[in-house]
């Protein structure tokens, strides 16, 4: 099993800055691609962005291209979302994902439990 632990969401304003954590435990870190998605209240989960197991490789999602930039220390066991120019529209509650064979949006192994991101206008 592994667990998975974020932080670091809150309130900003619009054009606001913020940067998630979300820390792994139970397993070898470096075996699993890690990925960040999103749910607002009424709508379906969204893919935020995803790394390879050794952070060669990351997909964003169209929403947040440009804006936010997912990194991760496999020494800390971390994986980080840095999210610049926030818009309200990216308010939802943020869950980090870790999966031993996808890195995509389909990647659905094991998911922390989330954390809240509000954009006040």
């Amino acid at each position: 099993q592994v667990q998975l632990m974020e932080s670091g969401g809150g309130l900003v304003q619009a054009g606001g800055s913020l940067r998630l954590s979300c820390v792994a435990s139970g397993r070898t870190f470096s075996d699993y691609a890690m990925g960040w998605f999103r749910q607002a209240p009424g709508k379906e989960r969204e893919f935020v962005a995803s790394i390879s197991r050794g952070g060669g490789t990351v997909l964003y999602g169209n929403s947040v291209k440009g804006r936010f930039t997912i990194s991760r220390d496999n020494a800390k066991n971390t994986v980080y979302l840095r999210m610049n120019s926030l818009k309200p529209e990216d308010t939802a509650v943020y869950s980090c994902a870790a999966d031993s064979q996808r890195m995509s949006s389909d990647m659905n192994e094991y998911w922390g439990q989330g954390t809240q991101v509000t954009v006040s206008s």
